[in-house]
């Protein structure tokens, strides 16, 4: 059947299984827009407040689900409005499809109106991108977008469509939904030597990260641990991998991590790094950093083995299909004495843990542990908050902690979790704080707009608190730009949106809060009212190690 080109491409993300897709209009994209309309009853489309709002979304959306993420946009500011989003999926691995519009292929270099070189834009920060100059390459340009960012290590693909192209007709034969490229395990020599390696440890530690979400390995994971008696830390995209209060589980680890992990990874004598980076906010201090310590890293990606440190054997390949192949290479063994240290470790860490009463936050994100249940996505901004979640609240199921990571954007979160709860069909609660919140809080609109059932906890301390934090730390408290002063009533902005909202200044009050706001069947916002000095601890000072780590207020004079 003929079809045009606009048509192709929805028929096109129906076919590869796409049910969702999130967007703003424009001239350049009209006519992919008038398809969405004509075909709504087989595929849904969320308009967001902001482009840059939608890409969130579809991030959101992908990583609650492993699915991949789709967003439109037209041409110039529309398509340069998705570029944050784009590189924050870009640096967390997270698979996704942006669809631009552009103007018609015979305007293409004449400083058309909103004309942009969207493919030159992204080209660092996409797996991929492609600019469509026939309609008859269309729809397979779709299907390898799909293929493209599902294969290996996931990530964001673009594809560029000029308006001529859209409209032009072409005929159209659907095809089957596209698979990832084909996954292999690491080759037996090099799995057998990262097996003698690890028998001969005596101190192994598993340190993983969102590879071992994306490529469904926790129980292959779990399986090793076991029976090598290793303990467990994560990055922060690792979070939700394994339950929170697994045994053997530590916690994040890294600049802001849990003590004991990160005492137990660097007093390990073999560390096995599982889908994960040895990024500067897990290393410190690079001269310090297992300085005798074997490291056995595998991942999908080759690009990261040993870039960042030496690593004793470096095995790219798919992850759960090398761990089921480790794990009868591996001695079935325990370590009572290596057990013995990380459970002190665990017991000082229990020493240095917040027993203050008020409204902390510890004392605020256990309360919200009362509410979460295992299937509930839990999404963030970035900051101070961001941390306190990845320490503090406990997860049951994997994809349930969803936040930015490698580009560390603030105003990820309300986009997110739109695209979270949309995806899941679960009430969501988004955990930010009012610097975060601030960025983009437009799409409050959208999560009205389409009833979406989400909690709203603003950590307010009226500061941008990880910076002031740096700055108490690290600038002799000079608070440069860091202190808000502003007056934004986030009660009264949340019902000018149409939702509902209630600020609170103590335990009690919150609780009847969370209560009202996990009734309601819409977003519910909570303006939470902290203190502005307060600290995420540990905390690694930045280049620094381990043994510079501050635990405690004070530590730092």
């Amino acid at each position: 059947m003929k079809l045009s080109g606009a048509d192709i491409i929805v028929k096109t993300l129906i076919e590869q299984g796409c049910d969702v897709t999130f967007g703003y209009p424009g001239g350049q994209i009209l006519d992919v827009y008038d398809s969405l309309y004509r075909f709504g009853g087989e595929i849904r489309h969320i308009l967001t407040a902001h482009e840059q709002g939608a890409a969130h979304a579809a991030d959101g959306y992908a990583r609650a689900t492993g699915r991949v993420g789709v967003v439109f946009a037209t041409s110039g500011p529309g398509a340069t409005n998705l570029v944050t989003g784009i590189a924050t999926a870009y640096l967390d691995s997270v698979p996704m499809v942006a669809i631009t519009g552009n103007v018609m292929t015979s305007q293409i270099g004449y400083d058309s109106f909103q004309e942009i070189d969207i493919t030159g834009i992204t080209l660092p920060i996409t797996k991929h991108n492609y600019f469509v100059g026939s309609v008859e390459e269309l729809a397979d340009t779709i299907r390898e977008a799909f293929t493209l960012a599902l294969s290996g290590r996931p990530g964001p693909v673009l594809v560029d469509v000029p308006k001529d192209i859209q409209q032009a007709m072409c005929e159209y034969t659907p095809q089957k939904a596209a698979t990832p490229m084909e996954k292999v395990a690491a080759k037996d020599a090099r799995i057998q030597a990262a097996a003698d390696c690890i028998n001969e440890s005596k101190r192994p530690f598993i340190y993983f990260g969102g590879g071992v979400i994306a490529g469904n390995a926790a129980e292959e994971m779990l399986a090793l641990a076991d029976k090598i008696d290793a303990p467990m830390g994560s990055s922060m995209m690792g979070l939700s991998a394994v339950p929170t209060d697994h045994p053997r589980f530590l916690g994040m680890q890294g600049m802001h991590g849990h003590y004991a992990s990160s005492v137990a990874m660097h007093n390990a004598d073999c560390i096995i790094a599982l889908g994960v980076r040895f990024s500067d906010r897990v290393i410190g201090d690079k001269d310090k950093f297992a300085q005798e310590t074997k490291i056995i890293h595998i991942d999908i990606d080759g690009s990261e083995l040993s870039k960042t440190v030496a690593e004793d054997h470096s095995l790219r390949a798919d992850l759960k299909m090398t761990l089921a192949k480790l794990l009868p290479r591996v001695n079935q063994t325990s370590h009572p004495d290596w057990q013995a240290d990380v459970t002190a470790y665990r017991q000082k860490e229990a020493e240095l843990s917040d027993r203050r009463e008020g409204m902390t936050p510890k004392n605020v994100l256990s309360l919200l542990n009362g509410y979460l249940q295992a299937n509930t996505p839990v999404v963030t901004d970035v900051g101070q908050h961001q941390m306190w979640s990845a320490q503090y609240l406990n997860f049951k199921n994997s994809r349930r902690f969803i936040s930015s990571g490698g580009l560390g954007t603030m105003g990820f979160g309300i986009g997110a979790a739109i695209g979270a709860s949309i995806a899941t069909g679960e009430k969501t609660v988004l955990v930010t704080g009012d610097g975060s919140f601030s960025m983009t809080l437009q799409e409050l609109a959208t999560a009205v707009s389409e009833n979406i059932p989400l909690v709203i906890l603003i950590f307010n301390n009226g500061v941008l608190g990880m910076v002031r934090q740096w700055q108490t730390l690290f600038f002799d408290k000079h608070y440069a730009s860091s202190v808000l002063e502003r007056q934004t009533d986030y009660v009264a902005l949340a019902r000018a949106f149409g939702a509902e909202g209630e600020r609170v200044l103590d335990l009690s009050g919150l609780k009847a809060a969370l209560d009202k706001a996990f009734d309601s069947a819409g977003p519910y916002l909570i303006d939470c009212v902290i203190d502005k000095d307060e600290f995420v601890l540990p905390m690694l000072p930045p280049g620094g190690s381990v043994d510079e780590m501050i635990v405690k207020a004070g530590d730092e004079a």
